[in-house]
């Protein structure tokens, strides 16, 4: 159990240090627009990665048994992602869906002072009103796309453990 926190931890760490480096190497040399754009793409990817966390919380691995028989790629790796579900969640919801969150919050705070200095916006009252929008979209996007998730739960795992087994076969 141990060893898992601390692998959590570097993973956290690393990521968050490549996440926000990219964002704020974009952001810092870029239009309201471009930046704005990121925002959506960095919330999206959270909710992508929500969904992926809640596929594995209720998926049933009972189905991809007889896929895994029959050699059907990705069944073996969803199996694996079901039964790791803790994992999963922590890996997707903890570590990615946290990074992408502060990202995000990070970027909003970038394009609250980009606008308001080339505008005559105040930047405490622009930063309140993206903050709110940042959260407003990945709290009701998550939301939507857990249900969909939950409806959708075998689908959604067996397409992420296909790309599981590429990822894996590239790491060998």
């Amino acid at each position: 159990m141990n060893n898992w926190i601390y692998k959590v931890f570097l993973l956290t760490f690393l990521l968050s240090i490549l996440f926000t480096s990219i964002t704020n190497l974009i952001a810092h040399n870029t239009n309201q627009l471009v930046i704005f754009f990121m925002i959506i793409f960095v919330i999206v990817i959270a909710i992508v990665f929500d969904m992926i966390s809640t596929s594995a919380l209720t998926s049933d691995e009972a189905s991809f048994h007889a896929m895994n028989s029959k050699k059907i790629k990705g069944a073996k790796e969803a199996i694996y992602l079901i039964r790791n579900n803790v994992k999963v969640v922590s890996i997707c919801s903890d570590v990615i869906g946290d990074i992408l969150g502060i990202a995000s919050g990070g970027l909003g705070a970038v394009l609250a002072i980009n606008l308001s200095q080339t505008t005559d916006f105040n930047v405490a009252i622009t930063g309140i009103i993206i903050a709110a929008f940042i959260s407003a979209f990945t709290v009701g996007g998550k939301a939507i796309f857990r249900e969909i998730a939950i409806k959708n739960n075998a689908k959604i795992i067996f397409r992420f453990g296909k790309i599981f087994r590429i990822f894996k076969k590239k790491l060998k």
